[in-house]
C-alpha cells in the first residue's frame, strides 16, 4: 500500500513557527489518521461490526521542562495553526526564535510489511473468523457456557515533524483476535482466554488458526474447573516461556523508563554499570522486530525504533528515552516516545521487551524442583515503580512435586519485588518465545500495544498467594 503524508510542508512550516513564536526552544507536529474495524461475536450473535475513524493533529512546544500541548480534531489548516499558537503560549519563554524551514517528507522503512492490509480484507471474512472461533470453543466441551470472539484491526498513518528537521510519515498496522470462554460446572464458573496479535496483516491467520486458538481457550477454562485451590507460602517458582514475559514488562521494565529514571523514582536510578540481576539475565527492548505487537517503524516522535540492551549478563547497561527526557538528562532518544493518539503527549514507553534464552532444558529446570510452583501463564498485576513491589494473577498454574508437573491449581497470585526477583533467577531455559498475544500497556492514562517474551526461568524463591493454607 502506498504511503502518503498527512500534512504538506507549508502547513508544517506555519505550525512549527507559530509554536516557536513565543520563545519555546522545540516544537513538534504529530498528525494521525487511524481506521479501526471491530467485529464481535457473543452468544453466537454478531453483536458488533463497527468502523471507527480517528483523525487529528497534536502540537507540542517545549521550553526546558515546560510543556505546551494542544490538539485539533481533523486536519483543517487554520485549526492546526491555532493549536500551535496555543501550545507555544503555554510554553512561552519571552524571546523570539528564528523561523525555520521545512524540507521534503521522508517515509519510514517498514520493519513489518503486511501482505494483506485491513482495507483489502472483506468484512464478511472477519465475521467468519469470529464465528468459526465461537463454534470451535463451544464444540470443545458441553460445560462451555459463554464465548466472546472479537477480530480487531488498526490501520494507522502518522506524520511527525519538528523544529530539529524531522519530517517523516509512517504506516502501522496491528491485527488482533481475542477469545474469552466461560465454563461452568456445579455453579462454579471459570474463564479461559487466548489472544493473538501482531504488527502484521490478515495473513496472521495463516499461522494462527482461529479454531485452534478458541479450542486452547476452552481447554484452559475446563482445566480451571477441575483444578484445586492454590496453596500459599514461599516456594521455588518456574515461570513459563512466552506469556511469562508480562512479569518482566510490568515488574521490571517500567523501572527502565527514562521519566522514572530522571525523577529518581525508579529502583534502578543511578545504577548504570552495577549488577542488578543474575548473570544469567540479558534484557532487551526492541521495537524493530518484524511482526510483533509492539513493533514500530518509528516512534511517535519520529525517532527510528531500535534495539536497546538494558541489562547484559546481569549488569545494568542503559535506559529507555523519549525526546523530552533525553534532552533533560543529556542522553539520546532510543525510539521509545509513544502516545495513544494525537490527543495525548508522548511519554517514554516500552516496545517489545524480553529476556534472552539460556542453556537449560525445560525438563531440567522442572526436574530440579522438589516442591514448587509452575506459573505457565500469568495475567495482569499491580506494580509500585518506586519500590518494585508487585502482585500478579496466575492464569494457568500447576504444582511441582518431586521434579514433575503436578495438578493444576486456581486462585494463585505471585507476590514479590522486581529487583529481588532478577537476582533470584538461577536457571534460564533454552526455549525462548515471544508472547503471541503481546499486551496493552497502561501509563499516564494512555494505552498502547506492546510485546514481551521470556524463556522458561527458575526463581529460587517467591511468595505465592493462594486460597489454601
Amino acid at each position: 500500500m502506498k504511503q502518503e503524508s498527512l500534512l504538506d510542508p507549508g502547513i508544517v512550516r506555519q505550525s512549527l513557527n507559530a509554536a516557536l513564536a513565543q520563545g519555546a526552544d522545540f516544537a513538534e507536529v504529530y498528525a494521525e489518521r487511524r481506521v479501526t474495524d471491530t467485529v464481535r461475536v457473543e452468544e453466537q450473535v454478531v453483536r458488533e461490526a463497527s468502523r471507527g475513524l480517528l483523525l487529528g493533529v497534536g502540537i507540542r512546544a517545549l521550553n526546558g521542562e515546560e510543556i505546551g500541548y494542544a490538539y485539533t480534531d481533523g486536519i483543517d489548516p487554520k485549526a492546526i495553526v491555532e493549536a500551535a499558537k496555543v501550545a507555544g503560549q503555554i510554553a512561552k519563554q519571552g524571546k523570539s526564535i528564528h523561523p525555520i524551514e521545512v524540507g521534503k517528507v521522508s517515509f519510514a522503512e517498514l520493519r513489518s510489511r503486511p501482505r494483506i492490509y485491513p482495507p483489502d480484507f472483506e468484512g464478511a471474512k472477519k465475521i467468519e473468523i469470529a464465528r468459526s472461533a465461537d463454534d470451535a470453543a463451544r464444540s470443545t466441551d458441553r460445560r462451555i457456557r459463554e464465548v466472546l470472539a472479537a477480530v480487531i484491526d488498526s490501520d494507522k498513518i502518522i506524520t511527525v515533524a519538528n523544529s530539529e528537521g524531522t519530517f517523516v510519515t509512517d504506516h502501522q498496522v496491528v491485527i488482533s483476535l481475542r477469545i474469552i470462554v466461560i465454563a461452568e460446572q456445579n455453579g462454579l464458573r471459570q474463564r479461559g482466554m487466548k489472544v493473538v496479535s501482531g504488527s502484521i496483516g490478515y495473513e496472521i491467520f495463516d499461522e494462527h488458526d482461529p479454531r485452534s486458538c478458541a479450542t486452547e481457550a476452552a481447554h484452559q477454562a475446563i482445566r480451571l474447573l477441575e483444578a484445586q485451590e492454590a496453596p500459599a507460602g514461599k516456594m521455588t517458582l518456574v515461570l513459563g516461556s512466552g506469556r511469562g514475559g508480562v512479569l518482566l514488562h510490568e515488574a521490571i521494565g517500567h523501572g527502565f523508563e527514562g521519566d522514572f529514571i530522571r525523577k529518581r523514582t525508579s529502583i534502578f536510578a543511578g545504577k548504570i554499570g552495577q549488577q542488578v540481576a543474575s548473570e544469567l539475565c540479558t534484557i532487551i527492548d526492541d521495537g524493530s522486530i518484524p511482526g510483533l505487537r509492539g513493533t514500530i517503524n518509528i516512534d511517535d516522535e519520529g525517532t527510528l525504533s531500535q534495539r536497546t540492551i538494558l541489562v547484559e549478563n546481569g549488569i545494568l547497561k542503559s535506559f529507555l528515552y523519549d525526546r523530552l527526557n533525553a534532552r533533560l538528562v543529556d542522553a539520546r532518544p532510543t525510539g521509545n516516545g509513544r502516545r495513544q493518539s494525537y490527543r495525548f503527549m508522548p511519554t517514554v514507553r516500552m516496545t517489545n521487551t524480553f529476556m534472552l534464552g539460556g542453556s537449560s532444558a525445560v525438563d531440567e529446570i522442572i526436574g530440579s524442583v522438589k516442591k514448587g510452583f509452575y506459573a505457565k501463564r500469568i495475567g495482569g498485576g499491580q506494580v509500585d515503580i518506586a519500590s518494585g513491589n508487585f502482585v500478579f494473577e496466575v492464569i494457568e498454574g500447576y504444582l511441582i512435586e518431586n521434579g514433575k508437573v503436578g495438578p493444576p491449581v486456581r486462585g494463585a497470585n505471585l507476590i514479590g519485588n522486581g529487583a529481588e526477583i532478577l537476582k533470584k533467577i538461577d536457571m534460564v531455559g533454552n526455549d525462548f518465545a515471544f508472547d503471541t498475544g503481546g499486551g496493552t500497556c497502561g501509563k499516564a492514562g494512555q494505552l498502547i500495544p506492546v510485546g514481551n517474551g521470556i524463556p522458561t526461568v527458575r526463581i529460587s524463591e517467591i511468595t505465592v498467594g493462594g486460597t489454601k493454607a
